[in-house]
């Protein structure tokens, strides 16, 4: 990080560029001192909204994830609507969800959030369900064991590693998402909202500073991730060679 912020400043020195073309790392420190009350307060809102959309993708994401991998009709039936789905880029859905639901600010976020970030959660933890060896389903139910005791002791730690990994991966999406509502909406408040106010006052070091902070949002929530990861999946890591 050191490097990459010193390469950053030196780009910047060498090119000669000024503060409306590209801020460097030493403009950064005057626009948080100046705009600190912001930072706090719309950082909190685009943090606990990506958080609730992501907690929904979780869910949704489970849920249909256990659908498809339990069930190959259903997964045939459901993997073309997600795909086709994921496949629409969100920046033309955030306009109409805006829209659809004026001055619901927080619900739209939440929903972009949502939307842009359980696709990757349903597909792994389908993979997972639908990958498991049939020896070990077969010596289980030889045992007397319930679908409920073989989903508990075998299916879902084999597919925790599977689920963390992609939620790595949504947690930057649900981030995306919310950031896009927040700068399209009329009614946007949170961070997506102060870089657009940067934007129109032509506030270029704001600008790069709302990045930044975006971006140190992102690397926490992501660790949180990590961390729990370790707790319930820790086992699965392989130390190399």
């Amino acid at each position: 990080m050191v490097i990459f912020v010193a390469l950053w400043e030196f780009l910047v020195w060498v090119n000669d560029w000024p503060d409306y073309v590209m801020a460097s790392p030493s403009d950064l420190p005057e626009a948080y001192a100046d705009y600190w009350g912001l930072f706090i307060k719309y950082g909190w809102q685009t943090l606990w909204r990506t958080v609730v959309g992501l907690i929904l993708a979780v869910i949704v994401g489970l849920l249909l994830g256990m659908i498809m991998g339990f069930s190959r009709l259903m997964r045939d039936a459901l993997y073309p609507l997600l795909v086709g789905f994921n496949a629409i880029p969100k920046a033309t859905v955030v306009p109409i969800v805006a829209l659809l639901f004026v001055g619901a600010h927080d619900f739209n976020t939440i929903l972009i959030a949502f939307m842009i970030s359980f696709f990757p959660i349903a597909v792994s933890v389908s993979i997972g369900l639908s990958t498991l060896e049939p020896e070990y389903r077969d010596i289980l139910r030889a045992l007397g064991a319930s679908q409920a005791t073989i989903f508990w002791k075998i299916a879902l730690p084999k597919t925790l590693p599977e689920f963390f990994g992609a939620l790595k991966v949504a947690v930057t999406l649900a981030f995306i998402g919310t950031n896009l509502m927040e700068i399209v909406s009329p009614h946007g408040r949170g961070l997506g909202a102060l870089f657009d106010s940067g934007k129109t006052n032509s506030d270029y070091p704001l600008m790069f500073a709302v990045l930044i902070a975006l971006a140190v949002l992102g690397i926490v929530l992501y660790y949180v991730i990590v961390a729990l990861e370790k707790i319930f999946a820790g086992w699965a890591e392989r130390s190399p060679g």
